[in-house]
């Protein structure tokens, strides 16, 4: 099993490093962490990740991952990026995404027709790229995995290893990282936190949001 993870500048790091902490874990598994070209890609928060696979040099993978962050606003209107990913998609065991990766899935055309998930701020958009919007921690459709936000990756990567491996290789690699959630407040989504975090929330990110609905306008008219 050759699993890829999709790096870029201003990605959000959990996003992919949840997912490739228990896919790593995988019997048998090797991970390619993939770019235009290899070398150290900046994340949202700063921290370095090495890209150690450049596209040119990228073998057909058999699970393909796209993880969100701000970033992905330049990967929906970025060739390299959109074409690399329709050119490993038909061949692909597994074609998979968290938060809002799904959009530039979506901007590559990968959706249309599939049911797909992604981060509640963006939830809404999915649709203009041509995908039945479905609002859950993990999203199957066929051979298209999504995941929600940021921590919904870890789900999501679980979900994908029972499916590779079995539930018991699932189970063991939650164990094996102690994945028993227990959050110190319900704010984890829209239905539970308090009005006035939500609040807070979709002020800060106004401005993104304005941005990224221009942006999924354009692209959805040249997706037709």
């Amino acid at each position: 099993m050759l699993i890829g993870f999709l790096l870029f500048p201003r990605l959000t790091q959990l996003d992919m490093t949840g997912p490739f902490e228990v896919l790593s874990r995988l019997p048998g598994a090797t991970l390619r962490t993939v770019w235009k070209t290899a070398g150290p890609v900046r994340a949202d928060t700063g921290l370095t990740l090495l890209a150690d696979t450049g596209f040119a040099d990228c073998p057909q993978l058999d699970l393909l991952c796209v993880p969100g962050g701000p970033g992905v606003a330049a990967l929906m209107e970025d060739p390299e990026v959109l074409d690399f990913l329709r050119g490993q998609a038909p061949a692909l065991r597994y074609l998979t995404s968290v938060c809002t990766g799904s959009l530039v899935l979506g901007a590559a055309g990968l959706l249309r027709g599939k049911r797909a998930t992604t981060h509640w701020a963006s939830h809404d958009f999915l649709g203009a790229l041509g995908a039945i919007p479905e609002a859950s921690r993990v999203v199957r459709d066929g051979q298209l995995f999504t995941g929600g936000g940021v921590t919904a990756g870890i789900d999501f990567a679980l979900t994908i290893a029972a499916e590779i491996a079995g539930p018991e290789v699932a189970q063991a690699i939650q164990l094996q990282i102690e994945y028993a959630p227990a959050p110190p407040f319900s704010a984890g989504s829209p239905d539970s936190a308090p009005a006035s975090v939500l609040a807070a929330a979709r002020a800060r990110g106004a401005t993104m949001r304005q941005e990224r609905e221009a942006l999924v306008a354009r692209v959805a008219a040249g997706l037709g």
